[in-house]
């Protein structure tokens, strides 16, 4: 069973699968084209309306068989919504969506990070790629309701006349539930190999050159001073962010509808690295209903999340774009924040997962592991080729294990361990959730390991790969 963070994807096996959030949730589904729009009021499945052709609501389980669904069908959007229509999701325990195929094998699990206001999350979608399908976890919020989220989709939706009090404070507004981190601190054990097209090459890391960029709306100048009031230093805008942020836009625009992924499956991550900007960590805003960079800047001060990374002091550099029109005519925003990838910023970055990683081990009355720079080479590589070939898994696509890569690089060490992680964005993220999944942990805590290496790359569908490889 896969493990999902937010962008991730594991294969679907052929007939029915089984989507299941237990809780005090409401599970629906949206049938739609590679457009994003539905073709009918039947496409959309929910309590009131439990089926439709290749897809079918009892309780709390959606099943879907993807070879009935009506012809021209091509996803599957899973959504869920409080049972209480008045209740914001953050009152709620956590949504996990639960899979399983055949036989009632497990197929996957993804717990999104905890939404806050939102009333409805899209929480994963069922895809065709080629002649296979594919399950992607999104962990996407709205604040205005079923409804709202619905209407974005083509849904023909009659009007509540008493609406709810989330959906009234920010009326037109549709976010991410998590615009500044799409990715829960945790990682799979022994996932799947996923491998896609190869997008941007591998990151390298050395200093990016500042490329700036003429800022004729004022948002530098809204961003800093916001920045300032928090004790935070300023920014400053960079071509290349801003070239990958108006990118993503056009492409939310284009199918008028919010995501990391665009409909040519490539990330906002692999965006930036594609624009030449390598990063030691990022950030983003993926926003459509403010009308101009000063009410963008309002919205992302007015919710705790959006809030935290705008006041983020580590990053450096920021890209702002907006496009109006497109499919639904509302205006899509994108904004990224990053710092870039330098040299000592690497060697920190890995020093700091060495140090916590110990810090865990002392706690266990373990003895402190020692880097060993043929570990280091060999983490570094793989986490720069999961990024650059937008793959997840301890199995390289040519076959390759932990040991033979640490071999190739030169380790002489009679065993070896690797934990793998995407999107975390910190160190101190990264080692938190590997300590939290058993199988990690065993490894931090394994008693015969004498030596470590790290490494880290910024990219790919995910955002961020890490690799701890440890060797006795």
């Amino acid at each position: 069973m896969s493990e999902l963070v937010p962008g991730g994807n594991v294969p679907l096996p052929g007939g029915s699968v089984a989507v299941r959030v237990p809780g005090p949730f409401d599970v629906s589904a949206l049938i739609t084209d590679d457009g994003g729009r539905v073709r009918g009021d039947g496409d959309f499945v929910f309590y009131n309306q439990p089926s439709a052709p290749g897809a079918r609501l009892q309780a709390d389980i959606l099943t879907v068989d993807p070879a009935r669904l009506r012809p021209g069908a091509t996803r599957v959007t899973v959504v869920v919504s409080p049972s209480d229509p008045g209740t914001p999701l953050g009152r709620l325990p956590a949504p996990i969506l639960q899979v399983t195929g055949p036989g009632g094998h497990r197929i996957a699990r993804f717990a999104p990070p905890r939404p806050r206001q939102e009333t409805v999350l899209l929480l994963a979608e069922l895809y065709r790629r080629g002649n296979g399908w594919k399950l992607r976890a999104l962990g996407q919020g709205y604040a205005d309701g079923l409804a709202g989220l619905a209407r974005d989709f083509g849904v023909d939706v009659l009007e509540d006349a008493n609406p709810s009090p989330a959906s009234a404070s920010r009326p037109g507004y549709a976010a991410p539930a998590t615009p500044a981190a799409h990715v829960r601190p945790t990682a799979a054990a022994s996932p799947s190999v996923h491998p896609r097209p190869t997008h941007p090459p591998t990151p390298t890391p050395t200093a990016p050159g500042h490329h700036p960029v003429p800022d004729p709306d004022g948002f530098l100048t809204l961003v800093n001073s916001a920045r300032a009031r928090a004790g935070s230093p300023p920014v400053v805008l960079d071509a290349r962010l801003a070239s990958a942020a108006r990118a993503h836009a056009c492409a939310m625009a284009s199918v008028g509808r919010l995501g990391v992924e665009g409909r040519d499956g490539v990330s906002v991550h692999q965006r930036i690295t594609a624009a030449g900007y390598s990063y030691l960590t990022v950030g983003e805003h993926l926003v459509s209903g403010p009308r101009t960079p000063a009410e963008f800047v309002e919205y992302c001060l007015g919710a705790d999340q959006p809030r935290r990374t705008l006041h983020d002091p580590v990053f450096t550099h920021a890209g702002l774009a907006y496009v109006s029109g497109g499919r639904s005519g509302d205006t899509y925003w994108t904004a990224l924040w990053a710092r870039p990838l330098t040299p000592d910023g690497l060697s920190r970055t890995a020093a700091e997962v060495v140090e916590l990683t110990n810090r865990e081990r002392a706690r266990a009355g373990l003895p402190p592991l020692a880097v060993d720079p043929a570990l280091a080479r060999a983490a570094l590589a793989y986490s720069a080729d999961m990024a650059a070939r937008a793959f997840y898994s301890h199995t390289s696509p040519e076959g390759t294990q932990p040991w033979d890569r640490a071999a190739a690089a030169g380790a002489r060490r009679r065993s070896i361990g690797e934990n793998i992680a995407c999107g975390q964005r910190s160190a101190a993220e990264v080692v938190d959730g590997w300590m939290n999944s058993p199988g990690h942990r065993a490894n931090i805590l394994k008693r015969d390991f004498t030596h470590i290496g790290i490494g880290f790359a910024g990219g790919g569908p995910a955002g961020t790969y890490w690799t701890q490889l440890f060797g006795a």
